[in-house]
């Protein structure tokens, strides 16, 4: 999952970018409220754990701006105020989840699974694409049921494009997403970046999978091999 954390406090936020990484997340961070609502106005959050007493804008501030904006990423309230009356407001505000500190690590875990798993039945989380499977749950890539092994920046790209399914995905949107804060990405990355994904999915597949749009960016959609797509130059 890409995870945004809004927390001030630095030993918290480093315990859990740490954590969260460790278990294959990406994560960025914020340290108020103001840089937080910005970073996920503009990029692509899979989960927010957001507390509450932050400067600049309270979580409060933050949630309600966000949903007033029709973005309806998933959120976690992890603070340390535990009366009632702040987590039936915080749910009432479009609230996911409410975390009380101190907490347990695998306890924030199992609940960041749980928000990001579609609801209905067992096995709605799988995406399939053609010959194409992918489970974001278990981080596990099969075509034509032969496991991919892939790199984290290979198989963030990969779900990047397979969330956008059938849909362009610009060179600037990859580098932000696989690449995040690291700094600035050249269009060649991208494109080497693409390549090795297309190098892994595309033999044996029985048809194309990832495509290039000229001038624009990729797109993962299923094609047999004689389809011809305007634009394409895969």
């Amino acid at each position: 999952m890409r995870i945004l954390i809004a927390e001030d406090e630095p030993k918290t936020h480093r315990y859990l970018a740490q954590g969260l990484k460790e278990h294959g997340h990406v994560v960025e961070v914020a340290g108020d409220g103001i840089a937080a609502l910005k970073l996920a106005r503009a990029r692509l959050f899979d989960v927010i754990i957001l507390d509450v007493m932050l400067p600049g804008m309270d979580g409060w501030e933050v949630i309600t701006a966000l949903r007033s904006n029709g973005l309806a990423t998933p959120v976690l309230f992890l603070t340390a105020r535990d009366h009632v009356e702040d987590r039936v407001r915080g749910f009432e505000l479009g609230a996911n989840d409410y975390l009380i500190k101190p907490f347990a690590f695998a306890e924030l875990l199992a609940r960041l699974n749980n928000m990001a798993r579609p609801q209905g039945h067992e096995g709605a989380s799988l995406i399939s694409i053609g010959d194409l499977r992918l489970d974001p749950l278990r981080h596990h890539v099969e075509l034509a049921g032969r496991t991919i092994h892939m790199t984290s920046k290979e198989y963030a790209l990969l779900m990047l494009l397979a969330r956008r399914h059938a849909r362009v995905v610009s060179r600037t949107l990859i580098a932000d997403v696989v690449w995040g804060l690291d700094g600035e990405v050249s269009n060649n990355a991208v494109d080497a970046l693409v390549r090795r994904v297309r190098s892994k999915i595309e033999p044996g597949a029985g048809g194309s999978l990832v495509h290039t749009v000229r001038g624009v960016g990729y797109i993962l959609d299923w094609r047999e091999r004689d389809g011809p797509h305007q634009g394409d130059e895969s």
